[in-house]
C-alpha cells in the first residue's frame, strides 16, 4: 500500500476505494438478506444503519487505540484474524442447518453486533488497513481526509444493506431459504480463509 508521497485527495480516495474494496457491501447482502428474512421491513432498516455504526464504531476504535489494545492484550493480527474466523464459521453453520435462536430481540441486537458490524464488516483486513493508513495520516488534512473516507465508506454499506431489502419482496419462502443456504456457504467459505490467512501468517513469523 503505497501511501507516502501522496497528495491529501489521493490518499483520501486511496483509502475510500481500499476500505470499500475490503469491506465488500456486495459480498455482505445475501448474508444480511438470511438473517434479516423473518423481521419487518422496520427492523430490516434499522439493523442495517445498526450493522453500518457498529462496523464504524469499530473501525474509530482501533484506528484510535488498535495497536495500544493488540500491544496491552499482546494479540497479533492473525490471532485476531483466526478468531474472527471462528466466528463467522459458527454463525454459517447456523445459516446452513437453519439453527437460529427465537428469541427475537436478543437476536436483532446480536446480528447488528455479530456477525454483521464484526467480524463481517469490520474484520481484520479493514482494520489493518485503518491502521496503517493512521500511520500515514501526518498531517490534519490527511486526517480529515481518512475520517472522511471512512465515513463515506460506511454510508455505501449502509445504503447497500438498505437497498438490499427490497429484494426479499421479490423472493417466497423457498427463495429466502435458498438465500439463506447460499449465504451460510459463502459466510463458511470466508471464514475458512480468514483461518487459512491467519495460519499463514503465524507460519511466516515462525
Amino acid at each position: 500500500m503505497n501511501v507516502g508521497q501522496i497528495s491529501t485527495v489521493t490518499f483520501t480516495i486511496q483509502a475510500f476505494v481500499t476500505l470499500l474494496v475490503i469491506m465488500d457491501p456486495p459480498g455482505a447482502v445475501p448474508i444480511f438478506l438470511a438473517l434479516v428474512s423473518d423481521r419487518t421491513a422496520k427492523v430490516r432498516r434499522r439493523l442495517a444503519w445498526q450493522a453500518a455504526g457498529v462496523s464504524l464504531i469499530v473501525i474509530a476504535t482501533f484506528a484510535f487505540f488498535g495497536r495500544f489494545i493488540l500491544d496491552y492484550l499482546n494479540v497479533s493480527i492473525q490471532a485476531l484474524q483466526a478468531a474472527g474466523g471462528l466466528l463467522l464459521l459458527l454463525i454459517s453453520l447456523e445459516l446452513l442447518t437453519g439453527k437460529q435462536s427465537s428469541e427475537t430481540d436478543n437476536k436483532d441486537a446480536n446480528i447488528a453486533l455479530v456477525p454483521l458490524g464484526t467480524p463481517l464488516l469490520a474484520g481484520p483486513g479493514a482494520i489493518v488497513a485503518t491502521m496503517i493508513f493512521v500511520q500515514h495520516a501526518h498531517s490534519a488534512a490527511r486526517i480529515t481526509g481518512l475520517v472522511i473516507a471512512v465515513v463515506a465508506v460506511h454510508l455505501v454499506i449502509a445504503l447497500a444493506l438498505l437497498t438490499s431489502t427490497s429484494l426479499l419482496r421479490l423472493v417466497r419462502e423457498a427463495g429466502i431459504t435458498l438465500v439463506a443456504r447460499i449465504a451460510g456457504l459463502l459466510l463458511a467459505a470466508i471464514a475458512v480463509q480468514m483461518i487459512v490467512e491467519a495460519i499463514k501468517g503465524f507460519a511466516a513469523t515462525w
